[in-house]
């Protein structure tokens, strides 16, 4: 596996982080297509990418950050199949060295499924080992999905 750093992101690359995202998070967040993801992505400024890449050259892990409200907000989605194995903390890490800040939304609870049926399980305890704090008093309320902040400082 090797970590590849990006600015900007190939077309065949956000087909792959497309399907990885439907894949991993729960089903309400998925998109129906390239052109509603990639909208997505518009609207984000000063964005950064961590591709996981295996020795297929296929995509097993999507990082990136972005400024919102004055603050870096970042997105972490791994495969579930390589869950475990110290990748998603030595992502972290590699942003950890070009950041300051990182915010972002994190489901804390068990209550949603993913495209396949299975439980979305929360990442939470995850960022509490590397180093975030949750934020109990700011959360993303019932809407399309029920959220804590989270926030590293270095």
């Amino acid at each position: 596996m090797e970590f590849l750093k990006r600015t900007r992101l190939s077309k065949k690359e956000k087909e792959a982080i497309l399907t990885l995202w439907n894949n991993e998070y729960p089903a309400k967040l998925n998109y129906s297509s390239l052109s509603n993801y990639e909208n997505y992505l518009q609207n984000l400024s000063h964005q950064s990418h961590i591709l996981l890449i295996d020795e297929n050259k296929n995509i097993k892990g999507w990082y990136f950050d972005f400024i919102r409200d004055k603050e870096k907000w970042f997105a972490i989605i791994l495969d579930s199949r390589v869950k475990g194995l110290g990748l998603g903390t030595e992502m972290l890490n590699l942003a950890k060295k070009k950041e300051n800040i990182l915010c972002g939304w994190v489901i804390d609870h068990n209550n949603d499924k993913t495209k396949n049926g299975k439980t979305y399980r929360s990442p939470l305890n995850f960022y509490l080992k590397n180093g975030f704090k949750k934020l109990p008093d700011q959360r993303l309320l019932p809407g399309k999905i029920s959220a804590v902040k989270i926030k590293w400082t270095k």
